[in-house]
């Protein structure tokens, strides 16, 4: 019995199992999260699946106070949810069969190499290893520093504030149990370079502590150019957007500079890695900020980590692609590197299905939505890239907007190209070529 249920299984494509995968775990938390023991007052159904859907995409967008509505029992639920949506619940299974010292089978190692886009050269044991405990150990080292700041702060239950926005940071999922952000610690430089290290850490993605880890420990040679086109894109950026927020964003100007600054780069850093965190009224910026922070959205974060977007891997062999195109040359390169054929091929699909993705959510938006079009544009955008940031609106979305807002939020989470395959995807296709280099776009 078991081997046919294994057998049909393995039927599938790894990208149907893993959309099944996220399908089941959001059922079990809906059933979890509509127990009266969850809540402090009663939830409707859709709102219910609202926010398990924002949890498990680690998208952070919420139709309520979740503070007001759930009890500790229910918070500790969204925070295991937006834990498994982070890491992966690939990740965590692999980890469990790897402590039981059992051999991953050949599904479950396709399954990991889907989600995770991994090349051929990766050790998954050692891969799934270093994930693990790379988060539980930037997590709690997190939640320690953060304890500490609301410590000082005079904050009632310190203990447990400090460990939901650890992990709420680190996965980028951008649930606060603060009703107005992080409005009031706009000026702790202590507490925004906390999160901004979390965030970061989710954002630059999983291969890239691998790549240190065995640069540092195992004293290889060289990262891979995957993490160096990380590197390089994450620095540029968050550089050049704080600059232009800065200067762009007038209504900052009775701040001190310094803070001026600081909101800026907060503001860029928590739209760069998809995060969602805000420290000022989002609704309350100038259009060109917005408008500014809405391609950052677009932007997103990097392969293989907690956060969404359109990838900057992605962004950055699309950047490629034209360059050479303009310069007239046949081979695709970036930084003195060829772009295999099938990364640039992927690159392109996923760019392509992310816009009709969001393109067709923007319309069915504005399709059954009155409100302000520009913030319907926003939302959108902020949902497929999980980023989790609003204009204020998405509490007053009717039931067929938030349907849009929760399709969008979970094809966010499993990826517009992980979709697109698992609708057109065939074992003729390309998909038995192994890509001649270790390049993830």
């Amino acid at each position: 019995m078991k081997a046919a249920v294994k057998n049909t299984i393995s039927g599938f494509q790894p990208s149907t199992i893993l959309i099944l995968g996220y399908l089941c775990i959001m059922l079990i938390g809906s059933v979890l999260l509509s127990l009266s023991i969850t809540q402090k007052e009663n939830v409707a159904g859709i709102d219910t699946l609202f926010i398990v859907t924002s949890a498990t995409s680690t998208t952070g967008l919420t139709s309520f106070s979740i503070v007001d509505h759930y009890n500790w029992f229910g918070q500790l639920i969204i925070m295991v949810m937006m834990q498994v949506g982070g890491i992966g619940y690939m990740s965590i299974a692999s980890f469990i069969v790897i402590g039981g010292r059992k051999k991953l089978s050949e599904f479950n190692t396709r399954l990991l190499k889907t989600e995770f886009d991994l090349s051929e050269k990766y050790d998954l044991r050692s891969f799934v290893r270093i994930v693990f405990w790379f988060s539980l150990i930037i997590e709690v080292l997190g939640a320690l520093v953060l304890y500490f700041i609301f410590k000082s702060s005079g904050l009632d239950q310190p203990v447990w504030f400090s460990l939901f926005h650890s992990i709420s940071a680190y996965c980028t999922a951008g649930f606060s149990l603060f009703t107005n952000g992080f409005v009031r610690y706009s000026d702790n430089l202590a507490f925004n370079a906390t999160i901004t290290v979390l965030s970061m850490a989710g954002c630059i993605g999983f291969i890239v502590f691998v790549d240190l880890y065995k640069r540092i420990v195992k004293n290889t040679k060289a990262i891979t150019f995957t993490s160096k086109i990380i590197f390089r894109f994450t620095f540029w950026i968050l550089t050049i957007a704080t600059f232009i927020l800065f200067i762009s964003e007038s209504s900052w100007s009775d701040y001190p500079t310094q803070q001026q600054w600081l909101l800026a780069f907060f503001q860029t850093m928590t739209a760069v890695t998809t995060v969602g965190f805000n420290t000022v009224p989002i609704d309350e910026l100038a259009n060109a900020s917005l408008f500014f922070i809405t391609i950052l959205m677009l932007s997103g974060a990097s392969p293989a980590g907690t956060g969404g977007g359109i990838k900057s891997t992605t962004i950055s062999a699309m950047f490629a692609i034209t360059r050479c195109t303009l310069k007239g040359q046949n081979d695709v390169t970036f930084m003195g590197v060829r772009i295999p054929i099938i990364r640039l091929r992927m690159a392109v699909a996923n760019f392509f299905f992310y816009f009709a993705i969001v393109g067709v959510g923007i319309f069915l938006l504005l399709l059954t939505e009155t409100g302000n079009a520009y913030h319907l544009i926003f939302e959108a955008i902020s949902a497929l890239g999980t980023v989790g940031l609003s204009a204020g609106i998405t509490g007053d979305l009717s039931v067929m907007g938030k349907l849009v807002v929760i399709l969008l939020m979970f094809l966010g989470r499993i990826g517009a190209l992980t979709f697109g395959l698992s609708l057109l995807h065939t074992e003729e296709g390309y998909g038995k070529t192994k890509p001649p280099e270790n390049i993830a776009l």
